[in-house]
């Protein structure tokens, strides 16, 4: 048992009651009582005052009834008397044992006696209130406990979990179930809308032809122009027009396309196309000789 008093066996600090501002540190160590002060002033004269310590055995301190007002007036007294029976040797042992311990003393108690001692000390109430205490009460009083009773009690708590009735524990598992059901179920619509929405931009992009792919690159047909299906062209009004003209022909007099052709512009155009096609190559444009010179009186 020795080995549970630790060293310090109680140790407190804090600021004494208003209008006293001075900052204190109580110990009770095997051996030794601590008392220890920090004066804290707005007073000039106080500005440098240094901090204070006075160390006393167990007897002397049972024997100083000027620091036990002080320590009575600071902290109060039950703390007081509790660093008393510290002196005296009442050592408190239960209350130093570790809570893995402490716990396994409580599963040995009746219910009824835990809520009585839940009422001793702020350390056993925290105790007699955990997580820890009621999932062994609940795996102690059942069989088996099931993934879904944990999991659930890891949201509303072991001690929620004790005193719910089967048929009530029944009831929120199939609402949890359900909720996890409709959960699921809303995320795999929303994975498959956005799915859907892809595919359907995709398909847009891939359907954009016609005028619509004329706008995106830029080109604007001519309205005067027919609208000929595929094309955005008339091409009635050129059917009977030859798309390949002789050019060594001279023009029927009368058309819109009579008009002489000179000896200069015949003679640039047999050199262009001479340079082209070599020399030996004979100039052949629309099934006529073009190489032959051109019947001068004609033209004139």
């Amino acid at each position: 048992m020795a080995s549970l008093l630790t060293d310090p066996l109680f140790e407190i600090s804090g600021r004494g009651s208003p209008p006293n501002k001075t900052f204190y540190y109580f110990a009770a160590t095997n051996t030794v009582v601590i008392w220890r002060w920090w004066k804290i002033s707005l007073r000039s004269a106080d500005r440098h005052a240094r901090p204070g310590e006075l160390k006393e055995s167990h007897q002397d301190f049972l024997d100083d009834t000027q620091l036990q007002s002080e320590v009575s007036m600071v902290f109060g007294p039950q703390i007081l008397q509790y660093t008393k029976a510290l002196c005296q040797g009442h050592f408190d042992y239960l209350e130093r044992l570790p809570d893995s311990l402490l716990l396994s003393i409580i599963n040995y108690l009746q219910l009824e006696d835990v809520g009585q001692l839940g009422r001793t000390s702020h350390r056993f109430k925290q105790l007699c209130m955990s997580d820890g205490f009621w999932e062994q009460a609940v795996r102690r009083h059942c069989n088996t406990v099931s993934d879904e009773v944990t999991s659930l009690a890891a949201e509303v708590g072991w001690f929620s979990i004790f005193f719910t009735s089967k048929l009530q524990l029944q009831k929120l598992l199939s609402r949890r179930r359900l909720k996890s059901y409709e959960d699921h179920e809303e995320r795999v619509s929303d994975r498959n809308k956005m799915v859907q929405e892809s595919i359907d931009e995709n398909s847009e992009e891939e359907q954009i032809s016609g005028p619509e792919l004329d706008s995106q690159l830029g080109i604007i047909p001519d309205p005067s122009l027919g609208s000929e299906t595929g094309t955005g062209f008339d091409t009635s009004s050129c059917c009977d027009a030859d798309p390949y003209p002789d050019p060594c022909l001279e023009p029927e007099a009368g058309s819109e396309f009579s008009f002489p052709l000179s000896d200069q512009l015949l003679k640039e155009t047999k050199k262009c196309v001479e340079e082209m096609q070599g020399p030996n190559d004979a100039l052949i444009i629309g099934g006529v000789d073009c190489s032959a010179e051109p019947d001068k009186t004609q033209s004139e």
